[in-house]
């Protein structure tokens, strides 16, 4: 049986005849957003070079997702925010320990760090890869075990996930 707090964010969908199924509540994560879902919670974003970083319990019944943008630790004019990789990760860690989950025995999906500018930067340096390295010390030094990794190359990746058994989804779109 859910969550009761997740039960009474899902909404009812209207499926004709006069009956309706409820449907699971979808979080869009933009660039600088972290969320914490139950399962058959929704978590989607969409990916450049950006990163995406999801963490799940061993029995996938809480699941977070952060959107970071920067690896550096602050932004231009010294701000620190959920934009950034440092306090991205600070605040799943802090969502997924209000739920008495423990992040270092969490797995890890790591999506994203694209080159979206091929034609341009040809080298491996780009802020997609800055990106990544940044995303994988991270979890290497958190002790955080990674299950999956999807980065690289040139394309948008659109990412999906209902909290539960089953992985997250990928697609890539061509820059």
């Amino acid at each position: 049986m859910p969550h009761a707090a997740a039960a009474a964010r899902r909404r009812r969908v209207p499926q004709g005849r006069g009956v309706s199924v409820e449907a699971p509540l979808v979080r869009v994560l933009h660039p600088g957003d972290v969320a914490c879902a139950d399962a058959g919670e929704r978590l989607e974003t969409l990916l450049g070079s950006c990163v995406a970083v999801i963490l799940t319990d061993p029995r996938r019944t809480v699941g977070a997702m952060c959107h970071i943008v920067h690896a550096q630790p602050r932004g231009p004019r010294g701000q620190v925010d959920a934009h950034h990789a440092g306090p991205a990760f600070d605040a799943m860690y802090a969502k997924l320990r209000a739920r008495a989950i423990e992040p270092r025995l969490c797995e890890a999906y790591v999506y994203g760090g694209g080159n979206m500018f091929p034609g341009l930067i040809r080298t491996p340096t780009h802020v997609g890869e800055r990106n990544v390295r940044a995303v994988l010390s991270r979890l290497e030094a958190d002790g955080i075990a990674i299950a999956w990794i999807d980065v690289g190359g040139t394309a948008y990746r659109r990412l999906r996930w209902t909290v539960g058994p089953r992985d997250p989804e990928v697609a890539a779109v061509p820059v």
